[in-house]
């Protein structure tokens, strides 16, 4: 079975990156998606990486993880 999070957030600018950077730390695994994909793909890789973080390309996604 696939990881699935605890609960997933759209937009990741500056608030949004923080808010869930908040949330991983606190135990939680988030989904996350922005309108613009490169920036999930950059985050998951970057400030994201080796964190329990899902990077969805899509509100589908998102909505399944």
């Amino acid at each position: 079975m696939e990881n699935l999070a605890d609960i997933g957030l759209i937009g990741l600018a500056v608030m949004g990156e923080n808010l869930v950077l908040n949330m991983e730390s606190k135990g939680f695994t988030v989904a996350v998606f922005n309108r613009t994909v490169e920036k999930v793909d950059k985050f998951v890789n970057g400030r994201g990486k080796g964190k329990n973080f899902i990077g969805a390309h899509s509100i589908e996604e998102l909505c399944k993880s």
